[in-house]
């Protein structure tokens, strides 16, 4: 058997969510008609390569129909469910006709299957892995590989998800800040392997700006592109992390940065600053210096200040401390940073930050060590470690 054509793959990912639709207009559940409609890919990447259909969409929806009928009639025969779909006069074809000799409808109900996996009952985590499974088109598998878990763990959260919204129809039951804030989790994550997450969570909200007119949503797009752009800068070749400040920004992607940043402005003009726009035009400002000493610290606070006002989060309040005291010097920031939390994820990397630039070196090294033990990642650790072991020489921050 031949290798999956990449972009035949590409496009059945697209059609996934209209496909879920369709079935889920003709009277499947969510759950069973997500089922039908994995089951229909994984036959589609098979049989796709040496017999391509003429119509995929046609073809993807008649096969994914037919896995849906044989899974009602293994669960019991004739149920009162298969008897509700057949009077429905929706039912798929005779099992006769040829995959795609079916005719269509052309609505498309990804939007709402959007909303569904962000449905207020689930978890993060579980809003998260549906959307990636139903929006997606990944497999369990895929996800699971993604995230670094075992498919059996993978399995059980997406059961556990379609168990949750059992019932729930396609009729927006979420809110477009739930859907924003689950593709930022996708994009967080940034796992790379055959799934790349970042790339994942770029192409949906590329689909769900299509699909909306919210500045918002573009606010997440522009974000996105501008994170993604500095990505080959954020490590060496010996995989060792590597700060904004001290990163070759000639490896930066200027036409992610262009784009981003174009985006970022039209939504801007809108009028209707939301968080994502806030944080966007934060990142755009960064990627506008070509080097760390043209930054202009002073919008920066004032986009925080503009943050803060749309959002009140201690995680907020930190990255402006950081931002006041590249602004206004080492002093002011450890004036902010002392009315937050000390409790705070970061909170010891920022103050070692600030103490280091006000000169503090021996104090600075102390808390670099005991930031290095509460890092999330081991990256993030060894090079809080690396810090430390140049305070301690007494040696300057490079910036």
């Amino acid at each position: 058997m031949s290798d999956p054509d990449p972009f035949a793959e590409a496009e059945l990912r697209d059609l996934v969510p209209a496909v879920i639709g369709i079935l889920v207009s003709r009277g499947a559940d969510f759950a069973t008609a997500e089922d039908a409609v994995q089951d229909a890919l994984i036959e589609a990447l098979r049989t796709w390569p040496t017999d391509p259909p003429r119509d995929r969409r046609g073809w993807l929806v008649t096969v994914a129909w037919r896995k849906f009928l044989d899974a009602i009639r293994s669960a019991g025969s004739r149920t009162r469910r298969e008897e509700r779909v057949m009077a429905s006069g929706l039912a798929a074809p005779a099992a006769s006709a040829e995959p795609g000799a079916e005719e269509v409808p052309n609505t498309d109900d990804t939007l709402d299957l959007y909303f569904l996996c962000a449905h207020p009952d689930l978890s993060a985590s579980s809003a998260v892995a549906l959307t990636l499974r139903a929006v997606g088109g990944l497999t369990t598998k895929q996800i699971a590989d993604a995230y670094m878990v075992p498919e059996s763990t993978m399995a059980q959260r997406i059961s556990r998800a379609k168990n949750t919204i059992a019932g729930s129809r396609l009729n927006r039951p979420g809110e477009l800040s739930a859907v924003l804030a689950t593709l930022y989790l996708v994009f967080n994550e940034g796992h790379t392997g055959d799934v790349d997450l970042v790339a994942e969570a770029i192409r949906l909200a590329r689909t769900l700006r299509t699909m909306t007119n919210s500045a918002e949503v573009d606010g997440l797009l522009a974000l996105m592109l501008l994170h993604h752009a500095r990505r080959d800068a954020r490590f060496d070749a010996d995989g060792r992390l590597i700060t904004l400040a001290d990163q070759d920004r000639t490896l930066w992607d200027r036409r992610l940065i262009a784009e981003g940043i174009g985006i970022l402005q039209a939504a801007l003009a809108c009028d209707e600053l939301g968080s994502y726009q806030a944080q966007a035009a934060i990142a755009a400002l960064h990627a506008d210096a070509q080097h760390v000493d043209d930054t202009d610290w002073v919008q920066i606070v004032g986009w925080y200040d503009e943050l803060l006002g749309l959002r009140d989060t201690p995680i907020i309040r930190l990255n402006r401390a950081v931002a006041i005291g590249e602004a206004d010097g080492p002093a002011a920031g450890l004036a902010e940073l002392q009315r937050i939390d000390e409790s705070l994820p970061r909170y010891f990397a920022v103050e070692a930050h600030l103490r280091d630039r006000a000169g503090e070196t021996k104090r600075a090294a102390d808390l670099y060590s005991k930031a290095a033990e509460l890092a999330g990642s081991v990256a993030e650790r060894d090079h809080l470690t690396r810090q430390a072991a140049r305070a301690r020489a007494g040696r300057k921050p490079p910036n």
